[in-house]
């Protein structure tokens, strides 16, 4: 599955990932490969990514939206928190 998160200043992640976890306005919620199609809106909180290799990664969002289709997914962030 492919992951980009985007900013309206730059391009903060790309690659494949094997699941990612997003803070839905709703409650949190994970997409795995082959997830059926969504769009949702992000609260403020932890994006957190699995690459195929390596540990786990977390990047704080500061809200946005995601989209999901085709095992990619793209997310538009408003900021991302260092």
């Amino acid at each position: 599955m492919y992951l980009e998160i985007i900013t309206p200043d730059k391009k903060v992640f790309e690659g494949e990932v094997i699941s990612a976890q997003f803070p839905g306005i709703n409650g949190g919620f994970e997409v795995l490969n082959n997830h059926a199609p969504l769009i949702s809106a992000l609260a403020n909180g932890p994006v957190r990514v699995t690459p195929p290799a390596g540990a786990q990664l977390v990047f704080q969002i500061d809200g946005g939206v995601v989209e999901v289709l085709d095992n990619k997914i793209i997310v538009l962030a408003e900021a991302v928190i260092a």
